[in-house]
């Protein structure tokens, strides 16, 4: 899969940029979920870094289709990469040695949340449940697992923001919920790890991520949009388009999930967002027409009777705040609108690969 010129520059910015990865040089990190957006993109820059900078990094990346990974991963080293085909709900049995570990193996589409709520859950502990006692069994140095906003669940809208200590609300009846409140169980089973086995297991809560890389194909409202700016059609909201959304750009949370790797306190959680692309799903929808389309479309409504049908998630009044990640060094860098701008030149680049 070749590597377009947006999304090689964002991995040439992550070796460059000048925060401590060096401490990740001469390692070997084990990626789940490496074919996912940001399990791959973190196993690119890595690999990236080994060119650039001669990072003599090794890297582990579990898949379940290996055919699919190597297609991927192509265009980058292939003497430093190495696949672990494994099902992560399945033990590992320590045959790769890890110094570190990105733990990013998940589901992400709310259909799936509804239609299968049980592997939903089972998928999200069972996995980290195996991840966490293999880095206790090879005393990894890092671990951060990937955790989502959506474990705030709805939070008070008085709030003016949410730090990581504000909880909200998860009804735990809606299946839906299988995602969220997986995601809520899967950090105390890190705390308790860190806590119980001393693994230095670090949560990264991660706002809405995408960017240059973000295939064509991909279905996801942030990616809908950004077709429809392409091929100049109407944007179609099947909800009022009222919740907050919290964004942050691909390259910006890669750098947020390297950094907590090695410098984030064990058993603790980081909000990885950007606070200047904090809008509303319309607000964000009507961006892109404006800005992105030049006007050329309009932000238009198509409600359904039954939203659930459809995994939708509840309206949310929400700000996130990341200066707890801030304090580490970390800074987001690319708002909203070249957001879009370098995920859809990454789009046309690759769309007919």
């Amino acid at each position: 899969m070749p590597v377009d010129k947006y999304l090689r520059e964002d991995l040439e910015n992550i070796a460059e940029c000048g925060l401590p990865f060096e401490e990740l040089y001469n390692s070997t990190v084990l990626v789940t979920g490496a074919t996912g957006l940001v399990g791959s993109q973190a196993i690119k820059a890595l690999l990236t870094m080994n060119r650039l900078k001669n990072a003599g990094i090794k890297v582990a990346a579990m898949v379940r289709n290996e055919d699919k990974a190597r297609r991927m991963f192509e265009d980058f080293e292939q003497e430093a990469l190495s696949f672990l085909v494994q099902d992560v709900t399945k033990p590992l049995d320590g045959s790769v040695k890890a110094d570190y570990i990105i733990h990013t193996a998940s589901p992400t589409s709310s259909k799936f949340f509804v239609e299968k709520p049980v592997e939903t859950i089972k998928m999200a502990v069972l996995g980290t449940d195996n991840i966490l006692s293999y880095a206790a069994m090879v005393k990894a140095k890092g671990v951060v697992y990937l955790s989502s906003m959506e474990m705030y669940g709805v939070t008070d809208p008085e709030l003016e923001c949410v730090k990581e200590s504000d909880l909200g609300y998860i009804d735990i009846l809606n299946v839906r919920s299988s995602y969220s409140e997986g995601k809520r169980i899967c950090e105390c089973l890190c705390a308790s790890y860190a806590k119980e086995y001393g693994v230095p297991v670090r949560m990264a809560r991660l706002a809405q991520t995408f960017g240059a890389g973000i295939p064509y194909e991909e279905n996801r409202v942030f990616a809908q949009f950004a077709k429809s700016a392409i091929n100049k059609t109407d944007i179609v909201l099947h909800t009022k388009g009222n919740s907050v959304g919290n964004y942050c750009y691909t390259r910006d949370v890669i750098k947020a999930v390297l950094l907590l790797l090695i410098r984030g306190e064990a058993g603790e959680a980081y909000t990885v967002t950007n606070e200047e692309s904090n809008t509303t799903i319309k607000g964000m929808a009507q961006m892109v027409a404006e800005r992105i389309a030049g006007g050329d479309i309009n932000v238009v409504f198509d409600i359904p009777d039954d939203a659930l049908t459809y995994g939708y998630a509840p309206d949310v009044k929400m700000q996130l705040n990341a200066d707890k990640l801030r304090a580490l060094g970390w800074k987001p860098e690319i708002g909203l609108c070249e957001t879009y701008e370098r995920m859809i030149g990454s789009m046309l680049a690759t769309r007919d690969e």
